[in-house]
């Protein structure tokens, strides 16, 4: 898959998922404006992509801010020309039981996972719409949109309205050939689920492909939902978590 002359946005892309699909997008020809809440971070995950040969540039901010989203994509635009591609991968995960669950933390997960990934897929797509280039936007789901977890209602909430916020987004932006899509990944091994020593041996023993994903997994599949190899797939969701949904072993 080649990305050349596509200009692609990812947020929350400072390490793990993110991070990894803005490197093989940049990798493959795409410019790639990679963004992050962590300005340090954003900063150096951009110069590693440059420094193997992408084009990349950091745009810090808050994807949950609608004014920030908006100078987001002016920033893209007047950096490379054009937009093509927008991947909503910014979220937080805030776990608590459901009678102990707050409203500041329903608040803050609802407004990045949810509005945060509205607004960019509204913004980006009226710069694909003027651009009459057409184009992918891409929302990051998880299994946890599918099935039950323990402690995560409100994250799950969200990623179930994400997918059917893809469905529902093909009546307006197919006609301006924007297609929009979901992947939904299972356990993946990143920087944050490393940090339970736990986590790998745990879900190796309860995925039927007897590993978690990796950041290349996910990535893959992302990479085909955005490329032109997919435009007429419109208002689906890809899982990525090696048959766990099939089966669905609880990791508790």
């Amino acid at each position: 898959m080649q990305f050349n002359n596509q200009v692609a946005i990812i947020t929350g892309a400072g390490q793990g998922i993110g991070y990894e699909i803005a490197k093989q997008l940049a990798l493959r020809g795409a410019s790639v404006a990679l963004n992050d809440l962590d300005e340090t971070l954003a900063s150096e995950a951009a110069k590693r992509i440059t420094s193997l040969g992408g084009k990349c540039i950091s745009i810090p901010g808050d994807a949950a801010d609608v004014s920030f989203i908006n100078k987001m994509v002016e920033e893209t635009v007047s950096n490379f020309g054009s937009l093509t591609i927008a991947i909503a991968n910014a979220g937080i995960t805030l776990f608590a039981p459901f009678f102990e669950y707050s409203s500041e933390a329903f608040n803050k997960v609802m407004n990045l996972n949810l509005a945060g990934s509205f607004f960019l897929a509204q913004c980006a797509s009226k710069q694909i719409m003027t651009q009459k280039t057409g184009g992918s936007v891409l929302f990051m789901s998880s299994v946890t949109g599918h099935q039950a977890h323990k402690n995560l209602a409100a994250y799950g909430m969200t990623k179930a309205g994400l997918e059917m916020l893809a469905k529902t987004l093909v009546v307006e932006l197919s006609e301006h050939g924007i297609n929009i899509n979901a992947v939904a990944p299972g356990a993946t091994i990143t920087e944050r689920t490393l940090n339970d020593e736990d986590y790998e041996k745990t879900w190796s023993r309860i995925t039927p492909m007897k590993r978690p994903a990796t950041v290349d997994d996910i990535a893959n599949a992302v990479l085909f939902m955005v490329s032109p190899a997919s435009r007429h797939i419109t208002g689906q969701s890809l899982i990525v978590d090696g048959g766990w949904t099939s089966v669905s072993p609880s990791p508790y």
